[in-house]
Parts: C-alpha cells; structure tokens; sequence
C-alpha cells in the first residue's frame, strides 16, 4: 500500500521545480506548462481552461466534484533569484511554502486515494495572489467543467491549520488631484500630498468597527514632482479587510467617507483593485470536521483560523470550503520563505483522509 512517505521525495522535487519558475499572478503559463506535463501523465482527463487553470479528473465517482485547489501565482517579480536551496531538513525560496508545495502535492494526494473514491478533481488555478484578485478560481466556479459540490483550497504551509472563515478585502486606489502651485507663491493652494496625509492620518485615528476583525492598510503612496511644489496629484493603495461581509460594508463607506470629508480643495478619484468576498463555514459542517478528524487520526494538533485564500470565490457561490495545509514554514512573501520537508508525509495523508471523510459522509 502506497504511503505518504513513498510519495515525500517526488514532492520536494517537483516543489523545488515550480518554484525556479517565476510566476507572478497572470504570468503563470510556464508553470501550468509544467503542471499539465506532470499531471497528463497520471491521468486520463486533464484540461487547460480558458484563463489558465489546470484541471486533472482524479477520481471518477459519481455525483458533484469535490475539488482540491493550489494557487500557482506569486507575490514575487521575474527579477529576483528563483533558485530554491535545501539546507538539511528544509527548503528555503521565494513561493516555496506559498504555493509550490501545495501544488506539487495535488497529484500525490490523487495517489493515495482508493480507486473506489467518489468524484474528485484537482485545479491548479491562476491569480489567487494580490491583485490577482481569486481569478483563477472565480473563473473555475462560474465555468466549471464539472458541477462542483464543495472546495478545498491548500495552502503549503498550513498543517494544522482548518481555515473555516474568509477574509474579505476591498482595495482601491486613490488618486488625488489639484490645481499645484508654486510652494510660496501659491501656498494658499491646497496640495494633493497634503490632502492624503489628512486622510491617512484620520484613517489611522479611527475607530474600527467593534462587531467583527477590521484591519486597513495603505500599502503605497506617491506623488508631486519637486520639493518646492505644491503636489498636484497624489496616489495611494488601500487595502479594507474584516472577517464579516457587514463589517467590510461599513468599513468601505466610512473610509470613503473620510475622504470625502477631509480632502479639501483636492478631487478625489476611486479606482477599484479588488473585492475579495469574506465567508465562513460553520466548523460543526462535515468539511471541516472530515480535516480536523483526519488532522486527530494523524496525531497532529489543529486549529480553526481565518484568512483569505481561494476559498473565499467558493463561500461566495455557496460552495461549502475551507483550506489546509501541507507542511510547516514561515516567512512566506520574502525571499527567505522556507518550508519543513519531512511533516510533507503526514500532511500528504492527512489531506488524503479529510476527502475520503468527507466524500464518504456526504454519500
């Protein structure tokens, strides 16, 4: 009977091969390349969708899909060492936690499933990182190529982790403008930098909403074009989160609404970068219980978290999810991302036993 550890060394190999290969969010192409290569020779259905998404049938029973899901995007540009580098019992690279781990996990997870399991697929999507902004799942669930029943999305560094809520997030960008001057001469012109420094500082003063986790985060800033001018435009990134789509909601109008109220002279323009939906899924649900009774039978110690993956697209389109993990690691989005190889085993079976605890309870 084949194991986890059997299938350990294939992973890490493949995990060190994705991640050499760049692929920011929308520039993902050589490695669903590679991913369709690997997968086309294990299985007998594999698709390439129309935004780039790979699919791969992995077990034909019957009735709606569950599909396990790993994002190929990174946060990472082409122009940094995509080299990863084993150091005894750890790999360290960009992505090599976030998300090559998972990905390469997907096929040997199909390995370890019994031929009698029930309708499976495997999705290798596209822009699930920042401004990717989950279209490689959103595409996935509005075109699927099979009804789907419910969605695992597995992020590399996760074990023991069962994500049950979504975070939600709406990012705009910002963009001020006004009529500039000279810095003596026109000093009585309200300046764009100004006005955004009005507004962040207000931002950073208030109060966030009480009945749910809120977080807001401006992420860059530019403008003006000399110390002694006043800024005609100013340009800043914010990114809202909260774990509660209402608490999102009011989130969203009062910044809007500090704006409004605090940039003075200077027009203010919104340009949408982003709405990820926030969700959640009762952990008394069968899919989360079938990864915590698997993370129990493995002897490995659980906890139920909120963050914000591919999930969210599939909570959106009442899709039961959640997301877990396949090993330990930190310091993912930095180029000293690293991930433990030998907990790849456990969560190799681990991930195995949640869909056979699932598929069986639901038939």
């Amino acid at each position: 009977m084949i194991t986890g550890r059997d299938l350990t060394d294939l992973v890490i190999e493949r995990t060190r091969h994705l991640a050499s290969i760049p692929a920011p969010s929308f520039h993902e192409g050589d490695r669903a390349e590679v991913v369709h290569g690997w997968w086309a020779s294990q299985f007998d259905e594999v698709i390439l969708d129309d935004v780039g998404n790979v699919w791969a049938h992995a077990c034909h029973g019957s009735g709606p899909a569950l599909v396990i899901a790993a994002h190929m995007d990174t946060v990472f540009d082409t122009d940094i060492s995509h080299t990863p580098e084993r150091r005894e019992d750890r790999l360290y690279g960009p992505s090599v936690g976030d998300d090559s781990v998972a990905v390469a996990a997907l096929a040997a997870v199909a390995e370890l499933l019994p031929a009698d399991c029930a309708n499976v697929w495997i999705l290798a999507t596209i822009g699930e990182e920042g401004l990717g902004n989950l279209a490689g799942i959103t595409h996935a669930l509005e075109s699927p190529q099979t009804p789907i029943g419910a969605v695992i999305a597995v992020e590399g560094n996760w074990l023991g982790r069962v994500c049950v809520t979504a975070v939600g997030s709406i990012r705009y960008r910002v963009t001020l403008t006004g009529p500039g001057g000279h810095a003596w001469e026109a000093s009585d012109v309200d300046s764009a930098i100004h006005a955004a420094a009005r507004i962040i500082a207000v931002l950073d003063q208030n109060t966030l909403p009480s009945d749910a986790r809120c977080s807001l985060n401006v992420g860059t800033i530019s403008g003006g074009t000399a110390i002694n001018a006043r800024a005609d435009r100013a340009v800043f990134d914010i990114d809202l989160r909260s774990d509660e789509a209402s608490a999102l909601a009011d989130l969203d109008r009062s910044f809007r609404s500090v704006v409004e109220l605090n940039r003075g002279q200077i027009d203010a323009k919104f340009d949408p970068l982003g709405n990820r939906p926030a969700g959640s899924i009762a952990p008394s649900h069968a899919l989360p219980q079938a990864a915590l009774d698997a993370l129990a039978d493995a002897g490995v110690e659980s906890e139920l978290t909120a963050a914000s993956t591919d999930a969210n697209a599939a909570h959106a389109a009442a899709i039961p999810a959640i997301a877990v993990g396949i090993t330990r690691g930190a310091q993912e989005h930095t180029t000293n991302e690293w991930i433990d190889l030998p907990p790849i085993a456990i969560g190799l079976e681990v991930l195995a036993r949640t869909v056979l605890n699932y598929t069986r309870s639901s038939q």
